[in-house]
């Protein structure tokens, strides 16, 4: 594929990346002054986000089944316009029942972008680990912006400007990508840049078994850490946000902005040091410190979750390359799919668990507890995972002329 080609994928893939993680965490702030408009408590409200999250893992699957089946770049063309009409209509709701109704749209149009975005990046980058450590730093952007973003208009504006603004310019955005592919300046090779000898049999396996268990109680915290933090940061910093959520949104974008710089570092980790050990590590730093965070107030609540985050999301790149390494090219799309159906939408549970333990009435001191004791199972099955050394790879000759996208045979 062209250079210009292989720029314009990169660029796009990461902007996807963002909006996804954006769309999906505008909600856990708007959801802080709902209250106003309607009569409903604090987890009654956050409730109404649960199907949007499920959708958003548990649709992966099929859409990365299109991807390889279809068009990888028609599922991004869908994902871009798709996510930005839902968000217009859910800032258009006049009703609890069609909030959650259009974060519900959010959710499956959102759900397509990790099975696709992930596996294009994959196959047109010959660093992998570097590439997808960039783009989890592009991906927390958006998480640390979905706060600013939400707390900014919903205080200048309103809760439905919050919705509605992003929407248009998803949409925009969609509209420039689809240009960009009808005019051919953007187009997916039919085979991956990077070469690699085909693992043995049993090891891909092992590694899939493995990472089945380790991505769904990783992605489990993940789950809970995103939904619960606005929430955590406005009971818990107090001092620091003086109550406001714009300040609220403010921390939240500052701690995962932090967590963002991981993915770049967990990167270059990958690239350099045996997958296994990466992965293994970073958990093995993680349990202590979500333990150590419980029951923490104001700074040390603020350093605490910003060390969690950082490790948690640092471990992604590592876990990325492993399921690319241990995957045929031609089902890549489909096994993302089925690995975020695992991180995104069995573990939205994370949802209705935060708000079951905030319902407890003690705050969220369990919920780190709990996470910490998840981060533990993490470890016990990444240890299982198969010793590799790192290999070097070469680049793959260039595909035919035009690099045009043909379907998996």
């Amino acid at each position: 594929m062209s250079d210009a080609s292989a720029r314009w994928s990169l660029v796009f893939a990461n902007i996807g990346h963002a909006y996804a993680h954006l769309f999906m965490l505008i909600y856990p702030t708007v959801v802080l002054v709902l209250d106003a408009a309607f009569p409903l408590s604090y987890p009654e409200l956050l409730t109404l986000a649960f199907p949007g999250f499920v959708l958003f893992g548990a649709l992966a699957l099929p859409a990365g089944w299109l991807g390889d089946r279809w068009s990888a770049l028609g599922m991004m063309a869908v994902f871009f316009i798709g996510t930005g009409v839902s968000s217009i209509l859910t800032g258009f709701a006049q009703t609890p029942w069609q909030i959650g109704a259009g974060l519900a749209a959010i959710g499956a149009f959102a759900a397509i972008y990790h099975p696709v975005g992930l596996a294009w990046i994959v196959r047109v980058s010959f660093r992998r680990g570097k590439a997808l450590g960039f783009n989890g730093l592009i991906g927390g952007i958006g998480i640390a912006s979905a706060p600013l973003v939400a707390g900014s208009l919903s205080e200048l504006i309103s809760w439905r400007a919050a919705f509605i603004l992003p929407g248009v310019i998803g949409i925009l955005t969609g509209l420039l990508f689809i240009y960009l592919v009808k005019t051919g300046l953007l187009v997916v090779p039919a085979t991956d840049r990077k070469v690699e000898a085909e693992p043995p049999r049993q090891d891909r396996v092992r590694v899939f078994m493995v990472l089945a268990v380790t991505v769904l109680f990783g992605g489990l915290i993940y789950q809970s850490l995103a939904v619960a933090m606005p929430k955590v940061f406005d009971e818990g910093l107090r001092g620091i946000t003086q109550g406001t959520v714009v300040g609220v949104g403010g921390m939240v974008a500052l701690v995962y902005l932090f967590g963002g710089l991981a993915q770049i570092v967990g990167g270059h980790l990958a690239d350099k040091y045996p997958l296994k050990n990466v992965y293994l590590v970073s958990y093995m730093l993680l349990a202590p410190v979500l333990f150590i965070a419980a029951g923490t107030e104001e700074l040390p609540l603020l350093l605490a979750a910003s060390a969690v985050v950082f490790i948690n999301v640092g471990s992604l790149p590592a876990e990325n390359t492993l399921m690319a390494r241990y995957t045929p090219g031609k089902w890549r799309n489909t096994v993302f799919g089925a690995k975020f159906v695992l991180t995104l939408g069995v573990s939205a549970l994370g949802v209705p668990l935060v708000a079951f333990i905030y319902g407890l009435g003690q705050g969220f001191t369990a919920l780190f507890v709990a996470l910490s004791g998840i981060a533990v199972i993490v470890i016990a099955a990444a240890a299982f995972l198969p010793a590799e050394p790192k290999a070097e790879a070469i680049e793959a000759p260039a595909p035919r002329p035009g690099g045009i996208e043909t379907p998996a045979e």
